[in-house]
């Protein structure tokens, strides 16, 4: 069971009843906060991964019903916990094309009709967007995913809206950020196609968190990765998180961000940016492989060894703006992949990453995935059943922590240990063009096998072993 054990809890007011947030509510009654609390994370998420669902591009369809029929084999890769991206209708009024184009821009009926939105403009908070299907088809995913031994979490928009969002629609335009005019303002100049949320407004901050039970209550999920979650105020995920908690004390919270007081606040997860950058520039050998040690150390300084920290090498983000793996880790791609997945928290694939996706996938346009290739769905199901069998890997306190072991090449090698009890895994990566010599500089005992073909690494006799150029090898011990 997921609960927040306060260490010095300020009580603000009494509790509120376990009924759904409703307008007759208030935020002083469901404001019992505490000023230092642990969030407790649910048992099953101990070894799990995540796998991020782009609907809309993952099949030919983009529908619903077409990616249920790919669940058993996204459920057969081993992932734990599918982040939904946002299934809400998208707005209409100001959609954006691409760029600074938006579709009311746009001449041509016909090309108007290509350009889908962004999935991050919402123009209902209850509802799902028609060209994905019905809620009762999203309902069919999530009871699927259970029958599968898999959890959902829902993309969640909670710092901006739609132009058309039926909340202003409906009067609620006080529920805005507004210019001395009464005119609604975007949350910066970038995004010209969405409403920024006023949280100094009570009544949205209760609308906000209705919206969110409605999913947990009548669609069964299991959390929410919470967009651009730092700029939503630390106050109100203490206030949400109470009522969400009423509902599925076992919820599973994901926050697009890096703020360690997230953490103690109300969510289970944060975004590793910092290390996700290191990945980009060490496969590319523009930074050393000491910036890996640098950023642990920044790590263990801002983050309890409790939080979970998203680890990963692409997102819908990252591969729709930054470019794909190999733009950007070239050769090394797979070998950040088995350092991702082995170096510290919880790793994240997404939609077309195990498929070898060799392109950016257009975000306001519909652009499906190409198809499975057999031997990257190998690998990363290989990575994934290692993690889950090796309690060293697993999250949190959990899992153990890194520690690099030094060779007589530490600019071009990597080669780390994580160690939990009895359990221990060797990871070693190879980022050079260049086969290399792995002259381990010091004995360390045991016998280890590779996850990838059963090669042996038996480093008390022998501490030499040669790895191919951008090669990598996981080794468990025996």
């Amino acid at each position: 069971m997921r609960t927040l054990i306060p260490i010095l809890v300020l009580v603000l007011c009494a509790c509120s009843n376990s009924s759904p947030v409703d307008s007759s509510s208030t935020i002083d009654q469901i404001s019992e906060t505490s000023e230092n609390q642990v969030v407790k994370h649910p048992e099953w998420s101990k070894d799990a991964t995540i796998y991020e669902v782009n609907i809309r591009q993952h099949t030919a369809e983009g529908t619903f019903k077409a990616f249920e029929n790919d669940m058993e084999r996204i459920a057969d890769l081993g992932s734990e916990i599918l982040w939904i991206m946002p299934v809400q209708p998208i707005g209409i009024e100001k959609r954006k094309a691409k760029g600074d184009l938006f579709i009311e821009d746009i001449e041509d009926v016909e090309e108007r009709k290509k350009y889908l939105g962004s999935y991050y403009s919402i123009s209902d908070y209850k509802a799902a967007n028609p060209e994905f299907g019905s809620l009762d088809d999203f309902r069919a995913i999530v009871n699927k995913a259970h029958s599968l031994g898999q959890k959902v979490i829902l993309d969640w928009v909670p710092n901006h809206t739609s132009f058309d969002n039926n909340w202003i629609k409906n009067g609620h335009s006080d529920w805005y950020v507004t210019d001395s005019l009464g005119n609604i303002l975007p949350p910066n100049p970038d995004w010209g196609d969405v409403a920024d949320l006023d949280y100094e407004n009570d009544s949205m901050r209760l609308a906000m968190i209705d919206a969110m039970k409605f999913w947990l209550t009548d669609l069964n999920i299991d959390g929410f990765r919470c967009d651009v979650a730092m700029e939503v105020p630390l106050d109100f995920w203490e206030e949400a998180i109470i009522e969400l908690e009423k509902v599925n004390p076992d919820i599973f919270m994901l926050a697009e961000a890096e703020v360690p007081d997230h953490h103690n606040s109300a969510f289970d997860m944060s975004y590793g940016w910092y290390a996700h950058h290191v990945f980009n520039h060490i496969a590319t050998q523009e930074w050393p492989l000491d910036s890996l040690m640098d950023y642990m150390d920044w790590e263990e300084k801002n983050f309890s060894t409790n939080d979970y920290r998203m680890m990963f090498i692409t997102n819908h983000d990252e591969n729709s703006w930054n470019g794909t793996v190999s733009e950007r880790m070239g050769d090394n791609h797979k070998a950040m992949a088995a350092l991702a997945f082995t170096y510290y928290g919880m790793p994240l694939v997404y939609s077309g990453q195990e498929f070898g996706n060799d392109r950016r996938l257009r975000f306001f346009e519909k652009d499906t995935i190409q198809k499975p290739q057999p031997e990257l769905q190998d690998f990363y199901k290989t990575l994934i059943n290692t993690k889950k069998e090796n309690p060293a890997l697993w999250n949190g306190t959990y899992g153990g922590r890194f520690s690099r072991i030094m060779t007589a090449n530490d600019s071009d090698l990597l080669v780390f240990k994580r160690e939990k009890n009895d359990n221990a895994v060797i990871t070693v990566v190879n980022l050079s063009s260049e086969k290399q010599q792995v002259n381990i500089n010091k004995e360390i005992e045991g016998n280890y096998v590779s996850v990838f073909n059963a090669e042996t690494l038996d480093l008390y006799s022998s501490g030499t072993k040669e790895l191919a150029a951008n090669g990598y090898q996981i080794f468990v011990k025996k």
